[in-house]
């Protein structure tokens, strides 16, 4: 099922592939300005409507692996027609929403459809490229999500600053016109429609995943517990059917677990970008809510220029160089915001170029050397697995985040640094620069061998 393109047609599927990602990273984005302006519409606190964000990312973070897992046995041109009608379906109920219930269910039915996205667009670099040009793939994918992430904020402040916000929903409807170039372009070989699917199994993984989410990031001991004992249920599962959900023997491949150890790590780490940033340049440099948005909007455009030069570089140089630059570039914004807290916006903004831009690098090298670690059989499930620890650990940081940050504390470990009033921030990116450090330490000790890590095809990675 390793069906390669040519030139031109990739090149086609590449440029659909970047809207669609940009497109729904706009949507999941676009809501968390105007939740403030829910909540007074419906008469509802600020944690209610908060569902609206927290329920999308439950179910985006569950159905990457669920429908990476379908990609075994089901076409990946009808999975992506399927996720995409869904997210149409979701956009059109959200338009004419007159209820909160309703707002909400849109989101969640938006949710259901949304997370096919990541999860094909992470398989079709690795099963319709040639190794040499399937970094510069996963590079086009960073494109889409950075030009997204750049937008999203800009044009939903703009947009509901004349019309109301239900107008949001719309956005997504313009994939609808993706989904013609999909059935043409992705040409998918045989595939195993008879093998039986683990519901249950899937359910329990989710319901692991949703429990001990919402437990780690409302600090509530009986969700962690309920969750942790979902995870147990699930281990009993996939040890004791035929068919299980996810095959026992992926968690014996010590590469791959390796690889999403530092993937916790990595995300952790760069979801402080999106969620430190904003409380900084409100608490210090005081700026309102749109000139927060467009003071973060170079470093998306940047991260969206470099994208695919850095998945050119990959395939060139290999993994390990470009995760080392990443590594250095992420660092090295963490200390200029740990020493420069008190800095003009502009400041802070040039810093955060170089943290976007390594963020997206990073990405793509993660996922390049995550496909080597997989055999052909388990790329589907182990991608959509990747892909959700990533949206699980956004989940978890930003609870840590939001903890930390609102502790009062004037000791300041960083000795350049001067601004007593941010000492906590200033602290919290320092220790960030050193665990990325750490982490570029042990990703070099495992996967960075002298010789160039180019893109093994799926069928020869390794499974040790």
């Amino acid at each position: 099922m390793n069906t390669t393109l040519s030139s031109n047609a990739g090149e086609k599927l590449l440029r659909v592939m970047l809207v669609t990602l940009m497109l729904s990273s706009m949507s999941a984005l676009m809501f968390n300005i105007v939740l403030p302006g829910i909540s007074v519409e419906f008469d509802l606190s600020l944690a209610e409507v908060s569902w609206m964000s927290s329920a999308y990312s439950l179910i985006y973070a569950v159905g990457t692996v669920t429908y990476g897992k379908l990609s075994d046995r089901f076409k990946l041109k009808n999975i992506i027609t399927f996720g995409l009608l869904l997210f149409a379906a979701g956009s059109l109920l959200g338009l004419f929403s007159q209820t909160f219930s309703m707002a909400l269910a849109a989101r969640i039915l938006q949710s259901a459809g949304a997370a096919s996205i990541p999860a094909i667009c992470l398989l079709i670099p690795i099963r319709y490229f040639e190794a040499e040009r399937r970094g510069a793939a996963l590079g086009m994918a960073a494109v889409g999500l950075a030009l997204g992430s750049a937008l999203g904020p800009v044009l939903a402040s703009l947009l509901t600053s004349f019309a109301d916000w239900r107008w949001l929903f719309c956005f997504p409807l313009a994939l609808l016109f993706t989904i013609p170039f999909y059935r043409n372009y992705l040409r998918d070989g045989e595939t195993n429609a008879s093998v039986k699917f683990d519901w249950l199994g899937g359910i329990l993984l989710g319901a692991a995943a949703g429990l001990t989410l919402v437990g780690f990031t409302n600090a509530s001991w009986i969700f962690l517990i309920a969750g942790l004992l979902f995870g147990a249920l699930f281990v009993l599962r996939i040890r004791n059917t035929d068919e299980p959900f996810v095959r026992p023997e992926l968690f014996r491949n010590r590469k791959y677990v390796m690889m999403l150890i530092v993937a916790v790590f990595v995300n952790g780490i760069g979801v402080s970008l999106y969620f430190l940033t904003p409380i900084l340049l409100s608490r210090v440099q005081e700026l309102p809510p749109y000139l927060i948005g467009f003071a973060m909007v170079p470093a998306a455009a940047a991260s969206a220029l470099l994208g695919r030069k850095g998945g050119k570089l990959a395939d060139k140089k290999g993994n390990a160089f470009v995760y080392g630059i990443a590594s250095v570039l992420i660092s090295s914004c963490m200390v200029l915001l740990s020493t420069f807290t008190a800095a003009p916006a502009w400041f802070i903004a040039s810093f955060l170029v170089l943290g976007n831009v390594g963020q997206s690098l990073m990405m793509i090298t993660m996922s390049n050397t995550v496909s080597q670690t997989l055999p052909k059989e388990q790329i589907g499930v182990g991608m959509g697995l990747f892909s959700m620890c990533g949206f699980i650990t956004h989940g978890m940081a930003s609870g840590i985040y939001g903890i930390v940050s609102d502790v009062q504390s004037a000791v300041m470990w960083n000795p350049f640094h001067q601004h007593s009033g941010s000492a906590v921030l200033s602290n919290l990116y320092l220790v960030l620069a050193v665990l990325q450090l750490c982490v570029l330490a042990f990703y070099l000790a495992k996967f960075g061998a002298k010789r160039k890590l180019g893109i093994q095809e799926p069928s020869q990675a390794s499974a040790k």
